[in-house]
């Protein structure tokens, strides 16, 4: 069993032993077919991975790896807000017309701001800080922009990332705010992973932990009964990952440059509905 498998596991079964059901509440969100989408939750989950040790990817189903990467310089690297930029249709439903989502994710990491250094957007400045001051306490990302929260189709989840250097390795906290479980804690967990090993090879580094901080942990109704089937399931082994140590610069990673190896994962064939 992977470690990541372990952390889910306890996860999914504390928020069904011991959640809290907002069955009773005004909820905003929705199913497709507009009935009310609620959740049992638990507040305030924090899940360490150590990445010197393991890929924290989950066995219990398959996480769609090169998906969650893509998305991921989507944001991170293309710093887009735009679905015509990504590679798969998860952003669709809250898109317009033209494919913009609105003042939110890619679009925050890319404005830029004035240092002492000069002028540089988020991404940027985390790069040169790795570089000249890797031991700084300041090196932070944040993207919930509260003067560009109406301008934005959805309120970022995953909004703030600080990133601290030990003794040659580097660190990650992922703040966030809301996380479907069954839908995207995993693939949230892969994406930020990925991130710590792009940012560490690049910058000379080492990789070291990744804490996901989470406020509002919660699985949805409809989904309760599909996690307890894939909850039943045997984990394995987590797999080896693979990044192209060729790459020395943060915007020449493509996602054909990451794998795993030995990625054997149980045939939980399920969808998850979407909640919107």
């Amino acid at each position: 069993m992977s470690k990541a498998d372990l952390i889910f596991q306890q996860n999914m079964q504390n928020i069904i032993q011991n959640g809290w059901e907002d069955t009773n509440q005004n909820v905003r969100t929705r199913w497709h077919d507009g009935t009310p989408a609620h959740t049992k939750k638990v507040f305030c989950v924090v899940n360490r991975y150590n990445l010197a040790e393991e890929f924290p990817i989950i066995t219990l189903r398959r996480t769609a790896f090169k998906a969650a990467i893509d998305e991921l310089l989507w944001i991170w690297q293309k710093k887009s807000n735009n679905v015509n930029d990504l590679n798969s249709h998860i952003w669709d439903s809250w898109a317009d017309e033209t494919g913009s989502i609105g003042k939110a994710y890619g679009y925050q990491l890319g404005v830029k701001s004035h240092y002492p250094e000069g002028d540089m957007d988020q991404v940027d400045k985390v790069l040169y800080d790795l570089k000249h001051n890797p031991y700084s306490r300041r090196i932070i990302t944040n993207i919930y922009v509260h003067k560009d929260l109406s301008e934005m189709h959805l309120y970022p989840c995953a909004y703030s990332v600080t990133f601290n250097v030990v003794d040659g390795r580097l660190n990650a906290i992922l703040n966030q705010r809301s996380n479907d479980m069954a839908v995207a804690n995993n693939w949230n967990v892969v994406q930020y992973a990925v991130l710590v090993h792009m940012l560490a090879q690049v910058s000379g580094l080492q990789v070291g932990e990744l804490v996901h901080v989470i406020a509002d942990s919660h699985i949805y109704d409809r989904h309760i009964q599909q996690v307890e089937r894939m909850l039943q399931g045997t984990p394995h082994p987590a797999p080896k990952f693979v990044m192209n140590k060729n790459v020395t610069n943060f915007y020449d990673f493509t996602v054909d440059d990451f794998a795993l190896e030995g990625y054997e994962y149980e045939p939980f064939a399920e969808r998850f509905e979407v909640a919107i």
